[in-house]
């Protein structure tokens, strides 16, 4: 197999030599070039193309967001952030990560050297799951609503790759047991949405496309602690709907998306036919938390034919044996299709388990959540 081919783009001389030197001594992976500034990257793209970037954000002539958003506006490749920046501002995170950036590594200021060392497992992995995914160029905000953004506070991050292994992998029979049945009682519609991996843009372009009556909507990205909250801020600031990071005893109604901390696990409850969601700690279910077969298991207990399940692009397979209880208990079940996935493996899964109904572009799932409330 050809190897992976790597531009790193920093301006720290220290930093580009080894991020060369632990990426060049990985197996299956080639740093084509090293360069000092996006104007450089320019010409030796020219010249050959990568199959990824690892980019900083601080450096002379061009910053390293501005040349992000330029190639993925010109020729989509997959892009790696590795900056000190990213780990003073998680809002300049998110603002990579909605651009394009498929995976965002923090690095200290000070003892560079030594860290980048201590994460090259951290660091390799990234750079394997980039050139596996299929990246996308983003949409202007403004394209996408007519209405005045609302300020946007700081934002939130996320370190995309695989998980360091855990001990053991748990299922969401560790937070709560299999739904019992269906369940026939009518109530408001609403809509669970599972997504990991480039879900952080998809979301953006989904979200901001629904209009402000769209059902309630319950959401798992696979997210750390601490960055939710201004994630769900900036699409807030970007959409009709309401976004917020949920809290336990939030009320779920039309025009509201709630999207589960990072760090905890979110669960739909059912008090007559009213929802609300309780947030709690838990053991990692897939190794993660939160997870989205935990959301989709209480979907299924306590929502049933009222709900509608969504799996988005995303590594793994988080959310597949949940969206199949959504599906037995009466729920309709969508996935991405593979096209309009930065990564095909968490709706992959879901589709080979028998979970899904339908398979739809990213474009058209704002059609099948207005479907679930009756209309547009």
């Amino acid at each position: 197999m050809k190897n992976i081919q790597v531009l790193v783009v920093d301006d720290s001389a220290v930093v580009r030599q080894v991020l060369s030197a632990l990426l060049n001594g990985a197996p299956g992976i080639e740093v084509l070039h090293a360069v000092a500034d996006p104007l450089l990257a320019m010409e030796r793209m020219r010249l050959s193309w990568p199959d990824v970037v690892v980019l900083d954000i601080e450096m002379p002539r061009m910053d390293g967001l501005t040349f992000l958003r330029k190639i993925m506006a010109d020729k989509p490749v997959p892009v790696v952030i590795c900056s000190s920046m990213t780990a003073d501002s998680t809002q300049l995170s998110v603002e990579a990560l909605s651009a394009g950036a498929v995976a965002v590594i923090n690095r200290p200021r000070l003892n560079v050297r030594e860290y980048l060392h201590g994460h090259a497992d951290e660091l390799i992995a990234a750079v394997r799951m980039a050139a596996g995914s299929t990246p996308k160029a983003a949409i202007a905000p403004a394209a996408k609503t007519a209405r005045p953004a609302k300020p946007a506070p700081a934002g939130a991050t996320r370190k995309y790759g695989p998980l360091p292994p855990a001990p053991e992998k748990f299922t969401a029979d560790a937070i709560l047991a299999p739904a019992a049945g269906a369940v026939s009682v009518r109530t408001e519609p609403l809509v669970a949405i599972g997504t990991s991996t480039g879900g952080t843009q998809a979301l953006e372009e989904l979200l901001a496309a629904l209009p402000a009556h769209a059902p309630g909507i319950v959401i798992v990205q696979h997210m750390p602690e601490k960055f939710t909250a201004a994630f769900a801020a900036r699409l807030d600031s970007l959409c009709a709907i309401t976004v917020k990071e949920a809290e336990s005893n939030d009320q779920l109604r039309p025009g509201l998306a709630l999207i589960a901390p990072g760090g905890k696990h979110m669960l739909l409850r059912r008090n007559g036919n009213q929802y609300y969601v309780d947030v709690i700690d838990g053991p990692l279910v897939n190794r993660h938390r939160p997870s989205v077969d935990v959301l989709f298991r209480s979907v299924a207990k306590c929502a049933g034919a009222n709900a509608l399940g969504v799996i988005m692009t995303g590594m793994g397979d988080d959310g597949a044996a949940g969206m199949l209880e959504m599906r037995k208990a009466g729920a309709r079940t969508v996935a991405q299709d593979e096209k309009s996935c930065v990564v095909y493996g968490m709706p992959m899964e879901a589709v080979k388990l028998g979970a899904v109904d339908k398979i739809v572009p990213l474009g058209a799932i704002d059609r099948e959540i207005m479907a679930q409330r009756g209309g547009a």
